[in-house]
């Protein structure tokens, strides 16, 4: 018997409804390799991968990848869209206010949606954005050097 083995990029693209190209593939990849990118650093990524693609099209393949639950758009606020290949837990994010960098933070909670509002308004609340905001180690020495 041998262990099961991942689903390949294509097979989840083609398991998600989507249809399977080499720039879509490209870019899932390259967002999951990523760190919190954003929509510029994403699409220079793929132009390595695949060469020429516009940017509209980085757009509109960010769109149906995350439409389709493979990808989870951020917006701290201030910051341009970013795009992270971390779907389907808990999660939140701390952000550098001096460099912009972006790291995951698991939920201190444990469950979904991690805060339980005082007063839903009577909405079923589904889901908590937990944005923490300081300076990250990096900056923190520098400011200490």
């Amino acid at each position: 018997m041998t262990a099961s083995q991942p689903p390949t990029t294509a097979a989840e693209l083609r398991g998600a409804g989507l249809r399977v190209t080499a720039a879509r593939v490209a870019l899932l990849e390259a967002v999951r390799d990523g760190d919190h990118l954003g929509v510029e650093a994403i699409a220079d990524k793929v132009r390595d991968r695949v060469g020429h693609i516009s940017l509209q099209a980085v757009y509109d393949a960010l769109h149906a990848l995350t439409a389709a639950g493979l990808i989870r758009r951020i917006e701290p606020a201030g910051s341009p869209a970013r795009f992270e290949g971390r779907v389907g837990d808990n999660h939140h994010h701390a952000v550098c206010r001096s460099c912009g960098v972006v790291v995951d933070v698991d939920c201190a909670v444990g469950h979904a949606p991690c805060l339980t509002a005082s007063d839903g308004q009577g909405f079923a609340i589904d889901e908590a954005e937990v944005v923490y905001w300081g300076t990250c180690p990096a900056c923190s020495t520098g400011r200490t050097a």
